[in-house]
């Protein structure tokens, strides 16, 4: 492959303008996502601006990019038109070429630099065009000027530039819109400051759709639907600004401004709802994707905490506490210091409820990690808080215990341990998981207890047990075949028949064909003067 050419900052510009114009914003989404799988390989760069690559996912893809003309591009995938595999490709070779893939993933909302939104109109505001163009080029100067701006000098500019939308409904296409006028004015930046520009702008618009009126007191907010739609939207998209490693050892000079986002997310998160709050989620995020990973030493986690328990005393009554005892239970397992964040954790659990994705940060960062004895450690700590509430879905949970019995066989004990103590909210994943395990005993012991039909029970469940251990069944298809006779009806009579036919295969696969003839004969005749039964069993060759 021809690595060695490069793309100059004209062509680098017309192609995110380009990207931006042709692919929709969740393609480009989706393919941030297929490149991150590490799934794409460059196989020729010409100077021509051809770049050909395969991407192998479950099949493989050819494609072939113009990044001259990207309308010329073409893919094999059955999707028509963009795909996300062109996107993928297209962020692999901004990487080759030394160049920001973050221009990429926000080339949509970038492309509104050719259409930027319009001040107020001269009716509403009371400016005519000519002093509606000063203000254009007021707001233009003064954008020139972002990176020796201050963060409140920041905000300052985003407030200006969405000026003109303050009269629309705070939904999807408002957030949209502001984030477009925000970018329209941003210059080029070098790829760490454009980093956090762009998440102090999505920040500022969090900000305004979540906390719009300050109350005294922490409070529950309730959202409008539509707010919370265009929250949740405003979250994903930091989710993925988040996702690319900000490369602060490059431009160490943005090292203050990184301590003073720190600051000003802790302060917003600490005296917003006293809930789990999107701004949390956002402080959350920044510890463990753009702080943590690029500190030499735990001084700044210290550092934290300390800000942390003195914001008690500080905020008094207007103080967030769920975020509050969350923010210290993940600095200190940054810190490695697990029975104080487990601490935390329990406290926090006394009074709120600890949202699922949070609790499975913790053994997922671990998992990535490798670190499979703290890994199986979290995940007996975390159980219980799981399964404290009637909320969630354990699944994942379990997947995570089976990769760590994979890693770590001597954990399984533990997981056995855990999930019973958890029922009976475990249930579902606990009885699957005995499933799996082979452990039919134990299962069939459940299904006794709580009388269990045997027919609700789709076949092939069963049918291991009947391979492996086939005589725990007979009391099981027993019992119910009993209960069905009590109800005295003929769709149950059919049911028993059912269960009896499948009794007398397991009978003849233990070998114990004339303890079953006397069981039918013994149950026909004590049984005798329910006539529809006799019928159903006559029906089912069970008796002549």
């Amino acid at each position: 492959m021809n690595s060695n050419e490069t793309i100059d900052d004209i062509t680098w510009q017309k192609l995110i303008q380009s990207v931006g114009e042709q692919f929709s914003d969740l393609t480009i989404k989706r393919g941030f996502q297929c490149y991150k799988q590490g799934v794409v390989r460059l196989t020729d760069i010409a100077d021509t601006g051809h770049v050909a690559a395969r991407v192998e996912e479950d099949n493989q893809y050819k494609v072939e990019l113009d990044t001259h003309r990207l309308s010329a591009s073409r893919c094999s995938c059955p999707d028509s038109g963009f795909c996300k595999h062109m996107i993928a490709v297209l962020l692999d070779y901004a990487s080759q070429m030394g160049r920001s893939m973050h221009a990429i993933v926000n080339a949509h909302a970038t492309a509104a630099l050719k259409h930027p939104l319009p001040l107020q109109s001269s009716h509403s505001t009371g400016v005519d065009a000519s002093g509606k163009g000063e203000a254009i080029s007021a707001l233009q100067a003064k954008a020139s000027r972002i990176p020796d701006m201050s963060l409140a000098e920041w905000h300052g500019l985003f407030k200006l530039c969405i000026t003109p939308l303050d009269f629309g409904s705070t939904n999807v296409q408002y957030a949209r819109k502001a984030i477009e006028a925000i970018y329209a004015l941003k210059p080029a930046l070098p790829p760490a400051l454009e980093q956090l520009f762009d998440l102090h702008a999505h920040l500022f618009l969090l900000i305004k759709l979540t906390k719009p009126v300050q109350h005294p007191v922490p409070a529950h907010t309730y959202l409008g639907y539509h707010t919370q739609v265009a929250a949740d939207d405003l979250q994903e998209a930091m989710g993925y600004i988040f996702d690319q490693d900000i490369a602060i050892r490059s431009e160490p000079e943005l090292w203050p401004r990184m301590l003073k986002t720190l600051a000003y997310l802790r302060r917003q998160m600490l005296t917003g709802p006293n809930s789990c709050s999107y701004l949390f989620v956002v402080y959350d995020q920044f510890w463990r994707k753009w702080l943590y990973p690029n500190l030499e030493d735990t001084t700044l986690c210290s550092e934290e905490l300390h800000k942390l328990q003195s914001a008690e005393e500080e905020l008094e009554e207007t103080l967030s506490r769920l975020p509050w005892m969350l923010a210290q239970s993940r600095i200190h397992f940054l810190m490695g210091e697990d029975r104080q964040a487990w601490t935390w954790l329990q406290e926090a659990g006394k009074k709120f409820i600890i949202p699922h994705g949070f609790l499975l940060s913790f053994p997922k960062g671990l998992a990535a990690a490798e670190d499979w004895p703290r890994f199986a450690e979290w995940l007996v700590q975390t159980g219980p808080m799981l399964g404290s509430r009637k909320r969630g879905d354990l699944h994942e949970y379990m997947e995570y215990w089976e990769q760590a019995v994979r890693h770590l066989p001597e954990s399984e004990d533990r997981m056995w341990e855990t999930l019973a103590g958890m029922l009976p909210y475990s249930k579902e994943v606990y009885e699957d998981s005995l499933l799996t395990y082979g452990r039919w005993r134990q299962w069939m012991d459940i299904q006794l207890s709580t009388g269990k039909e045997p027919l609700e029970f789709r076949v092939s469940v069963l049918q291991p047990i009947e391979k492996h251990a086939p005589e725990l069944l007979l009391p099981f298809y027993h019992q119910a075949v009993e209960r069905y006779i009590l109800l005295k009806n003929r769709q149950a009579y059919k049911a028993a028949v059912k269960l009896l036919k499948r009794l007398s295969k397991l009978y003849k696969k233990l070998k114990r064909e004339e303890r079953w003839e006397q069981y039918i004969a013994m149950f026909a005749n004590r049984h005798s003067r329910l006539r529809a039964l006799q019928e159903e069993l006559q029906k089912g060759k069970l008796i002549s």
